[in-house]
Order: C-alpha cells, then sequence, then structure tokens
C-alpha cells in the first residue's frame, strides 16, 4: 500500500490551483484602466491639496492619435486652455516643428515635450506642457 501514496500525493498536487500569470502588456493595459477609472473619479475638479491636485478637462489625442486625459496639474489653467494646448500640440508635432522624437516646442506660451517612452510606460504621463507656475499633462487614457 506504501506504493499507492506517492501516486495520491502526485495526483493531489497535480489538482492543486495554479497561480495565473498575465502578460505584461495585459498587465499595464489593466493597470492603466484602473489608474485612468480612479483619476476620472475627480470628475474635474481640483483635488484638496499635495501632489493629487488636478483637474480633469477632457479627452484629446496625441499626434499618433493615442487617446489621452487632458489634466491641469498646476496653476490657474481653464480647461479650455489646457484642450487648445494639448490639441496645438499635437498639431505642431504632426508639422515637423519639433526635433527628434517629441523634442521641445514653443506652443502659444507654452514649452511642451513628450516623456520618453519607458517614463510613459511607468507612469501614464505622456507629454507636459509648462509654463513659470503652471503645468498640462496629457495621461494615458484606456480608450
Amino acid at each position: 500500500m506504501q506504493a499507492g501514496r506517492p501516486r495520491r500525493r502526485q495526483l493531489l498536487r497535480s489538482r492543486a490551483p495554479r497561480r495565473l500569470r498575465v502578460p505584461a502588456p495585459l498587465t499595464l493595459i489593466a493597470l492603466v484602466a484602473i489608474g485612468s477609472a480612479l483619476g476620472l473619479s475627480g470628475c474635474g475638479h481640483s483635488g484638496g491639496g499635495g501632489a493629487s491636485d488636478r483637474k480633469l478637462c477632457g479627452t484629446s489625442h496625441t499626434s499618433a492619435n493615442v487617446p489621452v486625459s487632458v489634466e491641469v496639474h498646476a496653476g490657474p489653467v481653464s480647461c479650455a486652455t489646457a484642450m487648445t494646448v494639448e490639441k496645438d500640440y499635437a498639431d505642431a508635432i504632426d508639422a515637423g516643428k519639433a526635433t527628434g522624437n517629441g523634442g521641445a516646442v514653443q506652443v502659444n506660451g507654452w514649452t511642451c515635450q513628450y516623456f520618453p517612452t519607458p517614463q510613459q510606460l511607468k507612469t501614464g504621463d505622456v507629454s507636459k506642457c509648462t509654463k513659470p507656475g503652471a503645468e498640462i499633462l496629457a495621461v494615458l487614457t484606456s480608450g
């Protein structure tokens, strides 16, 4: 009867639940979707202090037609201005006004620049437009 025990243990082990392994791109998409959903819970209102202060203004697209959420992270910037700056930045990239892959471009008094791809994948932040005392971010969205 001893011979039956090892086989039984082997059968029990094979029925044990296995850890689900999710490919890295799917994990990134899920994290971006969750982060976007959590970020959208602000519904366009400024936060109450700290690094999470932001005003969600709407959705735009990069020059590569990637959907992004336009957010004011600092300064007294209206959503109309933020959306216009982001659109004009994408248009400037399309027109070849940036050096390299998304180099700095002056747009309506703002300095805009894409973040490097590794940083985009890590943070979800695609580009930033700044001027003294103000900052607008374009952040990856889930759709």
